[in-house]
């Protein structure tokens, strides 16, 4: 028994094990599309999981994927549209998990506007923030209605999507995020309404996912922290009110009444299963974009998506 004791007495004394550290990249300053990934951190999901994670806002949004292809960081919480691109350009880049399941993005009018139908945007002004994936939904979802890209007037108007619209400078705005700009204006008292692109001809897709550098990452680290943000996911569903509480307690410019709302229209788009993924609504978006001649050729779904969990 003396033996026991003094071997116990020494076990205890061991230092615990160096968690394996990760770097993940977030597309832009934390908000509630990241709520999975800080309650992970908060719950001590991640350290549960062996790891030690840092999480990364980044100076600018287009950064991530590229660092993470060259080997800067391990993950980065990029868009599915913008990776299927950036394959085609070359870069060393996989899907390897899923934050957000569902589109955010639509095509956002004022509610009180003249704007009643996208076919009504004929000779019309849209404000866009970021080229290229956009002018395809666009043309899908204005397709439908027998109108053409050159028939509306393409205006850049950067990051301010809902104030260009609010102000009249533009007609509608695409890119605008469901869950975001349509509460900003409700807020202000500009309501909007949203045209879903996914309901307009434009194949669903996944809105925010995990990218990772398939010749350099380390797959079963990746898996755990896939797991982490699944048990995350779990807690919020079941916990919405304690999770926000958690998640907006990490920073006093969360605490408002937009994040709030956001985090309510945002929860039920998390995906309960991270790693998993539908193979075909990959298959259906690159068609998508071969179609719309965004890409000159089609990748198949394994050059796009990998299961880091498969054995």
């Amino acid at each position: 028994m003396k033996k026991m004791l003094t071997a116990l007495a020494m076990l205890a004394a061991t230092p615990a094990m160096a968690a394996d550290k990760m770097t993940v990249l977030l597309d832009w300053f934390i908000n509630p599309d990241h709520g999975p990934i800080i309650v992970a951190q908060e719950k001590g999901y991640f350290a549960d999981q062996g790891l030690e994670v840092e999480i990364v806002a980044p100076a600018d949004p287009s950064a991530p994927p590229r660092l993470v292809a060259a080997g800067q960081a391990d993950l980065a919480v990029s868009y599915q549209p913008q990776l299927h691109l950036q394959i085609h350009e070359g870069l060393p880049l996989k899907r390897v998990g899923t934050l957000v399941a569902t589109p955010l993005n639509c095509l956002l009018v004022l509610e009180e506007g003249p704007i009643k139908s996208p076919a009504d945007l004929k000779g019309k002004k849209i404000g866009f923030s970021v080229a290229g994936v956009e002018e395809a939904v666009l043309g899908a979802v204005l397709g439908k209605y027998d109108v053409a890209l050159s028939d509306v007037e393409m205006i850049n108007v950067n990051f301010s999507l809902s104030p260009s619209l609010m102000s009249g400078q533009v007609d509608a705005v695409i890119g605008a995020y469901r869950n975001f700009e349509l509460n900003q204006m409700d807020i202000e008292g500009e309501p909007g309404t949203c045209f879903y692109i996914e309901e307009e001809g434009v194949p669903s897709y996944d809105e925010l996912i995990y990218v990772a550098n398939p010749e350099t990452m380390d797959a079963e680290k990746v898996a755990r922290f896939l797991r982490a943000t699944e048990l995350a996911t779990q807690y919020i569903v079941n916990n919405p009110v304690k999770s926000w509480e958690i998640f907006s307690g990490t920073s006093t410019e969360l605490q408002d009444e937009l994040n709030k709302r956001a985090w309510v229209d945002t929860l039920p788009r998390f995906a309960l299963r991270p790693a998993g993924f539908d193979h075909g609504r990959y298959a259906r978006f690159e068609a998508f974009l071969k179609d719309s001649g965004m890409i000159d050729s089609i990748n198949p779904v394994d050059a796009i998506t990998i299961d880091v969990t498969a054995k």
